[in-house]
């Protein structure tokens, strides 16, 4: 009897102890299926994360990107508008020499009488045109070329025997050039 007690016992022993590591068991494995639910929602957030990082490097990129053609495009805007600041007072200066032109005209049909105030004129001329060379200003050819719209502007026509078609023949009114622009074409008298 007594080792039928002693294995009953041992029987109870036995059952308490593999209830309790059932429990254990239990318990094990409700953790981990907590842990894996808190990794899954971890890998998750870091994945969202890392997409939400990628798209703000490629938003920052493209800022850059644009931040760089804006300071190209305004640098050349800035470039373009120092090239021709000068323009109008160009315009403005060459009515002067204009002026110094018919007065040298003028004076040396009577070259003998007034030899000084010729060469004075001339001198200013000189000076006027180094200025404006100095500038970037530059003389537009005329006579014997063939007639450019965008740089002569034709006040007469005339036929003339030798001489081909739309070729400049006469200058009335030099015309310059700010740099590649045109600030005054030509006055001429194109051939028909």
């Amino acid at each position: 009897m007594v080792s039928r007690l002693s294995k009953k016992k041992d029987q109870e022993i036995l059952e308490d102890e593999l209830k309790e590591s059932a429990e254990q068991t239990e318990a094990e494995v409700e953790a981990n299926t907590e842990t894996e639910e808190t990794v899954v929602e971890e890998v998750d957030e870091l994945t969202a994360l890392k997409k939400e990082n990628a798209t703000l490097k490629e938003t920052q990129l493209r800022q850059q990107a644009e931040f760089q053609n804006y300071k190209r495009r305004t640098e050349k805007e800035k470039s373009e508008i120092y090239k021709y600041a000068n323009e109008k007072i160009v315009i403005e200066l060459l009515a002067v020499m204009d002026n110094l032109d018919r007065a040298l005209d003028s004076i040396s049909h009577n070259a003998e009488d007034h030899q000084n105030v010729l060469n004075g004129v001339e001198m200013i001329k000189k000076s006027f045109e180094d200025l404006l060379e100095k500038e970037g200003v530059q003389a537009i050819e005329a006579v014997d070329n063939p007639f450019d719209p965008n740089m002569h502007h034709a006040v007469m026509t005339e036929e003339k025997d030798g001489c081909d078609s739309d070729v400049v023949i006469e200058e009335f009114q030099k015309g310059y050039k700010l740099g590649e622009k045109v600030v005054r074409p030509s006055m001429v008298k194109v051939s028909s």
